[in-house]
Formats: structure tokens, C-alpha cells, sequence
């Protein structure tokens, strides 16, 4: 990976050929969606909302829906979390998307970079950055450090219909395995909520049943916009392998596909130390391929 295809320069604007100068008005996004993973909430992506709306950006954040709480009053009442599907998560994004003047840039962690990939492949966004990401379906890379992370969930088929946490050491290795175990406790206290146990079982389920599942993506989309895969290299919740086999099953098609790496960063990565690098990166990869919507 690692590659970009150059895109023919066709679009032109009031017969002028589209420049740098004159795409502002013309249809380049204006927004960022900023898509959250498992086990946080939108809370996650604070530090990235204010960075960017200080470079002229409207954020948005969307929760997944009967999430729209604070991190405290999910802990208290998982039942919201319990009650989620991937398709109404899905449907409820397409419908914060769908309803923007301009198609958006969009960026997804974890679980949030899986959304991204199906929302681009259902023909939404300018742009898509997936951190970190969960894999589609069709990848199936597990590495041991994953392994380890899941099992306490997997290994017991009732959590398929339960809101299932971390523990504080559990986190420690998921999530902020970079960090020492003072400051992971500190993020765990500020964003940890459990996550609904069907999504986790997704994953593996996917590659194993008929059909097409939830987490389904076609990697052969022509149409669909560019997408830059982020991986941090210590990550043990979504390693990097995870991540590199999810971009090179895109690699049959001409659309534009990016894979970047920071090394020493956990899956904590947007709010680790020296985030505002991968924020920047990202940010910059999507403007500089950042597609125009078709009029």
C-alpha cells in the first residue's frame, strides 16, 4: 500500500478548469464527521474537535443512536448499549451524512473506522480516514495480542446479547498499552463505557456464515472515495496487521487507498501523547484527495 492513483482532473467550474483557489466554493467539505469506536463514546474525539474547528471546520460527532448521553449515565444503564445493531448504527449515520449540503469528511476509529469504510462504500463522503480500524468482512487477520483482548468476551456466547467492559487492566492492554497504568486508569475513568457484545461477535461470525453480514464491504467499489488506512504500531486491540490486510483487499481497485503507520502508538492513538501528529496527517492526507460531489 502506501500508494495514490492520480485522479484525472476533469471537473471544471464556470469553464475554467477547477484550481486550489476556486474548489473552496465549489463544493469542498466543509465538514468533519468524526465516527467513535467501541467502548467510548464521542467524548473520545474532544481533543480532535476543537483542533480542527480551529482550522475552520464544523465537527460533528454523532453518537450511536440511544448513546446521546454522557459516559457516566452509560455506565449506570448499559440497556442502550445492549439494545444496538450494526445496520441501525449504520442507517443513523447515512441519515447525519445524507442530510449535509456538501459530502463531509469522514473519519472513523476502531469500530468507527469500519462504519467509514461502509459509508464510503455506500457513496457517502469526500474523503475517509480509518484509524485504527475494525476489520470488514473478508479479513481475516488475528493476531494474538486481538486474541487476547477478546477472548474474555468470546469465550462466553451469552455476552453476544450483553454490554460487555473492560476491567481496568483489561483497558490497560486493550487500549492504552503505551501508557503507564496511572494514565490509562485516568482514561479509562473519563470514556470507558461497556460495548454491546453482538458487534465484537460480528467480526468473527462474519467469515463464517453465508451471505453477506453487517460488516460486509465491497472492496471492488469503483466510485467510491478515497480511503487512507492509519494504523499505530503497538496497537493490540487492532494491530497493524489487522489493518494492512483490510487495505490491500482493496487493491483491485483504482480507487484511491492509503495506508500510513505512526510508530510506538496504542489504540489510544487520538488522545495519546503527540496525537495532534496523527490528527494533522490525517486531516491533511483528506484534503489533498478529498473528491468534489458529483453536481
Amino acid at each position: 500500500m502506501g500508494h495514490t492513483h492520480k485522479r484525472e482532473q476533469t471537473a471544471t467550474l464556470g469553464g475554467e478548469p477547477m484550481t486550489a483557489e476556486n474548489t473552496a466554493d465549489a463544493g469542498a467539505p466543509d465538514t468533519i464527521v468524526l465516527i467513535h469506536g467501541l467502548w467510548v463514546t464521542p467524548r473520545s474525539w474532544e481533543k480532535w474537535v476543537e483542533r480542527y474547528e480551529g482550522k475552520g471546520y464544523r465537527v460533528l460527532t454523532p453518537a450511536y443512536p440511544g448513546l446521546e448521553v454522557e459516559v457516566e449515565a452509560l455506565n449506570e444503564d448499559p440497556s442502550p448499549i445492549e439494545a444496538l445493531t450494526i445496520p441501525a448504527v449504520v442507517e443513523h449515520l447515512e441519515n447525519i451524512v445524507g442530510e449535509l449540503d456538501r459530502a463531509p469528511i469522514i473519519m472513523g476509529h476502531s469500530a468507527g473506522g469500519l462504519f467509514t469504510q461502509i459509508l464510503l462504500d455506500h457513496g457517502y463522503g469526500a474523503a475517509g480516514v480509518a484509524i485504527d480500524s475494525a476489520p470488514a468482512e473478508g479479513v481475516r487477520v488475528t493476531p494474538v495480542s486481538q486474541i487476547r483482548v477478546f477472548f474474555p468476551i468470546l469465550k462466553n456466547p451469552a455476552n453476544r446479547h450483553r454490554a460487555v467492559g473492560f476491567t481496568k487492566e483489561q483497558f490497560h492492554y486493550a487500549f492504552a498499552n503505551t501508557l503507564s497504568r496511572e494514565d490509562s486508569d485516568e482514561v479509562y475513568e473519563r470514556y470507558h463505557i461497556p460495548a454491546p457484545g453482538s458487534f465484537v461477535w460480528a467480526g468473527p461470525l462474519a467469515n463464517f456464515t453465508p451471505g453477506h453480514q453487517d460488516v460486509y464491504v465491497n472492496f471492488r467499489n469503483e466510485d467510491r472515495a478515497p480511503l487512507l488506512f492509519i494504523a499505530g504500531g503497538e496497537d493490540n486491540l487492532m494491530p497493524p496487521a489487522v489493518n494492512q490486510s483490510n487495505a490491500k483487499h482493496y487493491r483491485h481497485t483504482s480507487s484511491i487507498t492509503d495506508y500510513k503507520e505512526f510508530e510506538g502508538r496504542s489504540h489510544y492513538t487520538v488522545g495519546q501523547e503527540g496525537w495532534e501528529e496523527v490528527a494533522d496527517y490525517a486531516l491533511e492526507w483528506a484534503e489533498a484527495n478529498a473528491t468534489r460531489p458529483a453536481a
